[in-house]
């Protein structure tokens, strides 16, 4: 590290003895494993601060972008991907497909600029970055989230959208759904009873995989709307070699993804009883 040039040995051995460089790896993991499990992370290497407080305020960030995200994304495909399913090419079905190629195909980083351009420079409805904590200012906090929440959802809209579409067509075609409707049960039941959850097991099987992606992986969204979330606070400490940091950020996220797989895992069992009897 640029600090430690032009130390002297004795400094240099006096330091790796405070940050614990001087045991057997094994011992450093145990000592770090203790600690995490005690819920202390460490101490950040440049800053001086608490890991666990670092963590604690990107976190709320990142989640906040990342619920918003998905619930942006969720209320447009879900809808639109059952009524294209349902009237196949129809000028729905073409307007959901033209909708959902468009999201896949445009970069995140692109679709931020023209939003920027056209909703914060032309027209000036919205700020183009910063942050502001829904504690201090709720209708402030929300304005400043629009344009990023918009830019994360659209990749997660079109995926769901299309998986949607598919498993809805997929659905009708079955046998029981045939049964459901020579038994003279009305459409809507036959749709959002029969079909609908059982097309939503692959839609849940996206959310969880996308939802890791979305709490770490909105680096270049955090960077451009200047959000203080957990993929900046991660890539500053890669650049820093501020290690204590990168590897808090690396467990959040990844304690953060096996629990919402999990809750994947139990609400399967709810949309099919077939699944919790297996």
């Amino acid at each position: 590290m640029e600090q430690t040039q032009g130390m002297t040995e004795e400094q240099l051995d006096v330091l790796r003895h405070e940050l614990g460089l001087d045991r057997p790896l094994i011992v450093q993991y145990g000592d770090w494993l203790f600690d995490a499990l005690r819920g202390d992370l460490g101490t950040s290497i440049r800053g001086g601060r608490q890991v666990v407080d670092m963590l604690k305020s990107a976190f709320t960030v990142s989640m906040e972008l990342t619920l918003l995200a998905m619930a942006f994304a969720l209320i447009i495909a879900i809808p639109v991907g059952v009524y294209a399913a349902l009237r196949p090419n129809s000028l729905g079905d073409l307007f959901g497909t033209t909708l959902a190629i468009g999201g896949i195909s445009a970069p995140n980083f692109w679709v931020a600029l023209l939003l920027i351009y056209f909703f914060a420079v032309k027209l000036g409805w919205l700020p183009s970055n910063g942050f502001t904590r829904f504690s201090e200012d709720a209708g402030e906090n929300l304005r400043k989230m629009v344009l990023p929440v918009i830019t994360l959802g659209i990749a997660l809209m079109a995926s769901v959208m299309r998986m949607t579409r598919s498993g809805m067509l997929e659905v009708m075609h079955q046998d029981y759904i045939r049964t459901a409707r020579a038994k003279g049960a009305k459409e809507r039941r036959v749709i959002f009873a029969h079909a609908f959850r059982n097309a939503m097991l692959p839609v849940l099987t996206i959310i969880g995989l996308q939802f890791g992606a979305l709490l770490g992986g909105a680096v270049v969204i955090e960077q451009i709307f200047s959000l203080p979330g957990m993929g900046r606070l991660g890539l500053d400490a890669i650049f820093i070699r501020d290690f204590p940091v990168v590897q808090g950020v690396v467990l959040v996220i990844t304690l953060s993804y096996l629990f919402v797989n999990l809750l994947v895992d139990l609400l399967y069992g709810i949309l099919d009883p077939r699944i919790r009897i297996s």
